[in-house]
């Protein structure tokens, strides 16, 4: 059995962690819950003082801090931001972060920021668009680099490609990992009907660094991804399918609307450690 791409790294499991937001500013440096690692969205730590600073320097004396970004545009039409990536490369060596991650998708265009993120087209163009960029991102920021499966309400025009075989060609030309986000499989197999065990099954797994669980919005007729919810039973039944293939793998639970106590969210990320446990060596 070849190396995953964690071996190969040399990433080791980090456990379950939550996301560093400003409403646990105050007391997440306080905590004396069990927490393993925190997730920290770079654009909001990019510019230095201030309180955002002072937290983040703080946790990071206590817990291993991850970036996961949404201003990176991997996938969009406009040049890599030069300066956007100089000081994500600084923030994540003062950081000392194993890896980083962002989404497969694109943010902006013509420099505007669409305070959103949409989906690529799966083809084989897209790809070819893709994993140069991926490289660049790599070499400039010196760290294993992750691509997130995002949540997606339409299909883009042109595709030719199944998303598990795009996610596939993308990660494995630009040699790069997969951030797994479960609660989009989910979310996206129920709008789009088709079986998410099946989609799961058709993923390099070998590539999964980390995990994400969210909660999500059901209406009559789609769900919406909105992180503003407990993660629901079928997410979790998920989850520990992926585990069963995949062994141990860095969880995070993502809680960014409607946030509740941090009491509530560590005990999601309690519940993500015992499934993590279950499938343990």
């Amino acid at each position: 059995m070849s190396e995953s791409y964690a071996q190969r790294h040399g990433l080791k499991p980090l456990g379950a962690g939550i996301g560093l937001r400003r409403e646990f500013y105050d007391s997440l440096p306080l905590t004396e819950r069990t927490l393993d690692w925190l997730e920290i969205v770079p654009e909001n730590f990019l510019s230095m003082g201030g309180r955002a600073q002072r937290t983040l320097d703080v946790c990071a004396e206590r817990w291993t801090l991850l970036p996961h970004g949404v201003g990176l545009n991997i996938g969009g039409p406009d040049p890599v931001d030069e300066d956007y990536l100089t000081r994500l490369a600084a923030l994540v060596k003062r950081l000392k972060a194993p890896f980083f991650s962002d989404h497969l998708c694109y943010s902006r265009l013509g420099g505007v920021y669409l305070h959103d993120l949409l989906p690529l087209p799966f083809n084989d163009e897209a790809v070819e668009h893709v994993v140069p960029r991926v490289r660049e991102v790599m070499a400039r920021v010196g760290r294993p680099f992750l691509l997130e499966n995002p949540s997606y309400y339409a299909r883009m025009p042109g595709g030719t490609l199944a998303e598990a075989d795009f996610l596939r060609h993308v990660a494995e030309q630009a040699d790069c990992g997969l951030l797994l986000d479960v609660n989009n499989v989910y979310v996206n197999a129920q709008n789009h009907a088709y079986d998410p065990r099946a989609f799961i099954d058709a993923l390099p797994l070998e590539r999964v660094v980390q995990i994400h669980l969210a909660g999500h919005h059901r209406r009559p007729d789609v769900i919406i991804d909105t992180h503003g919810a407990a993660v629901c039973d079928e997410v979790w039944e998920l989850y520990r399918y992926v585990l069963k293939r995949t062994g141990p793998v860095s969880t995070l639970i993502e809680w960014d609307q409607d946030i509740p106590s941090l009491e509530a969210v560590l005990e999601q990320a309690d519940t993500a450690r015992g499934a993590l446990g279950e499938v343990a060596p």
